[in-house]
């Protein structure tokens, strides 16, 4: 996407939320941050490490990005994160094989009504159990299944349960 703007722009007027350029804490910190770039390939040795990425700048044309003629370059790196967003469980570690818990298609682990996935005594919530959503989400699944954990221990639970496995947000209207 393009730099953003320093002030709020007339398309976004209050209260939706202002398209504008932010530094967070984060950014502050160091690094290099590109717009209008469109990244085609990464670059590295023989041994299989990253060396840089092979990008080309963007522009917006009709409601889709073009690549900008004669601009291609490397940008060097050492490290690639890909910041995605939650692509599923991680299924590269043996725990849920070993547990033998099941995985849907969307990559998230079977659940039922009381919080418990397909094995016995093996309870699951947040992005693993509802896909990806927001930290409110994962803190309220978090405290219900302890409650539904302490009632499989114990028989019974005084621990609040804000939410059940099917809760959907509101959606305003």
């Amino acid at each position: 996407m393009p730099i953003p703007a320093d002030v709020r722009p007339e398309n976004t007027p209050w209260p939706t939320w202002p398209l504008i350029m932010r530094t967070s804490s984060a950014h502050e910190e160091g690094g290099d941050r590109v717009f209008s770039v469109n990244t085609e390939k990464f670059v590295g040795d023989a041994a299989g490490n990253v060396q840089a990425l092979s990008l080309h700048e963007v522009t917006m044309v009709d409601g889709r990005f073009e690549k900008v003629p004669g601009s291609e370059r490397e940008l060097p790196a050492q490290l690639v994160f890909l910041a995605m967003g939650f692509t599923g469980v991680d299924k590269s570690s043996d725990l849920l094989d070993e547990l033998g818990t099941v995985v849907g298609p969307r990559g998230t682990v079977a659940r039922d009504a009381a919080w418990k996935s397909t094995v016995d005594g093996v309870f699951v919530a947040g992005d693993a159990g509802r896909g990806q959503s927001l930290i409110v989400w994962a803190i309220a699944e978090g405290r219900a299944c302890a409650a539904a954990v302490d009632a499989y221990l114990t028989g019974h639970t005084q621990l609040p349960a804000p939410i059940n496995p099917t809760t959907m947000a509101l959606i305003a209207r």
